[in-house]
């Protein structure tokens, strides 16, 4: 089913570069890491297209970056459980 104001897009707000580097790791996270992958795999089977998916992807890459930095620990495959 398509919107009234037709396909999703991806904002191009921000620094391309960024979002360039974000794009390309989201595209390989879905691959290999089980967090962004199972998020993916949600969504399109919620009937998303796969670029809002992909964006989705980037946005908890960004999350997952933030929390690393903000926390100063490395990353921890098994957060979920941890908290």
């Amino acid at each position: 089913m398509l919107s009234v104001q037709g396909r999703a897009r991806l904002s191009k707000a921000g620094p391309a570069h960024a979002r360039a580097t974000l794009y390309m790791a989201a595209v390989t996270a879905i691959r290999y890491n089980p967090h962004v992958k199972d998020l993916y795999e949600r969504l399109l089977a919620r009937g998303k297209p796969k670029m809002v998916a992909l964006g989705a992807a980037m946005r908890k890459l960004a999350h997952i970056c933030f929390g690393v930095f903000k926390n100063r620990r490395p990353y921890q495959p098994d957060y979920a459980s941890a908290a």
